[in-house]
């Protein structure tokens, strides 16, 4: 009985022995297995996170790109919007150029009679006016004369040709002229300022509109003897009333005799160049 009863205790302490390692087992297994689980549900979340971050970060950059691209055409806009807005309002502010064509018209008379009255400097500066009107009209005038002789010449050609090439060579010689003349007074220490100097040369082309009217109305076909005594006359008392203006400005006698040459010069030869140039397309018309 005894060695009965030990062998009982035996297998039973085996036995429970044997379910104590197996649940032992059991649980190193599931913890085993849930530390494989949880780890590859961090990789795969880090994988997800990672995929995720990358399809995000195109879609940052596409967003940043978009607003850079906005704010620069909007940058560009309102830059272009203000410069036209300054040009706008500069050419049709019309009280800009109100003092350069503001005169009277006893006023322009007045100017237009001086013009051909020279006067003798006697150490003050001339007065030199600084308006405009005047000389655009005067030039504007000599084009019609142009055009007037050419019409009573016979010349046919395309009114657009003959009124391009008259305001060519008149506004030209005007611009071109009163910048060769401001210059030289420049370099010959004149005191006198390009708007001066420009309607000064403006005022004095009216005696090519005075030569001109009178050679076209009255010159002879075969004699040029009416133009060169209006030519010496109303030319040379128009060149005596500027020089007499850029003496009274200018010091030094090598200086003077510099600038009077240039404008003496400059005016008289072009006062030539309109005749004969004219003249030479009459006589080969009405050849």
């Amino acid at each position: 009985m005894a060695t009965t009863d030990w062998y009982a205790k035996s297998e039973n302490q085996m036995n429970s022995s044997a379910v104590i390692e197996l649940s032992d087992g059991a649980d190193d297994d599931g913890s085993v297995g849930d530390m494989e689980i949880s780890a590859g549900t961090r990789q795969q979340a880090e994988l997800h996170h990672e995929d995720g971050r990358d399809e995000e970060e195109p879609g940052t950059e596409a967003t940043l790109m978009d607003a850079m691209k906005s704010q620069m055409a909007d940058s560009v806009w309102q830059a272009g919007k203000q410069q036209a807005r300054k040009a706008f309002d500069l050419y049709g502010n019309i009280d800009v150029l109100r003092p350069y064509f503001d005169v009277e018209p006893k006023i322009l008379v007045s100017r237009l009679i001086l013009s051909l009255v020279p006067r003798v400097p006697r150490g003050t500066p001339q007065k030199a006016v600084g308006e405009l009107y005047g000389p655009v009209m005067i030039v504007l005038t000599l084009v019609a004369i142009l055009l007037m002789g050419m019409k009573d010449a016979g010349h046919t050609v395309r009114e657009g040709t003959l009124m391009g090439t008259a305001m060519g060579v008149c506004f030209g010689y005007w611009f071109i002229a009163s910048g060769l003349f401001y210059g030289v007074a420049f370099v010959c220490n004149t005191h006198i300022t390009f708007l001066q100097v420009l309607s000064m040369t403006g005022y004095g082309m009216f005696s090519f509109c005075t030569v001109l009217f009178i050679g076209t109305v009255l010159h002879s076909d075969y004699s040029h003897s009416l133009f060169y005594f209006l030519w010496g006359v109303v030319g040379g008392i128009a060149v005596l009333k500027m020089i007499g203006v850029y003496l009274s400005r200018t010091a030094g006698k090598t200086q003077r005799l510099a600038i009077c040459g240039v404008v003496g010069f400059v005016h008289l030869v072009f006062l030539l160049y309109l005749h004969f140039a004219y003249h030479k397309i009459v006589e080969a018309t009405k050849s």
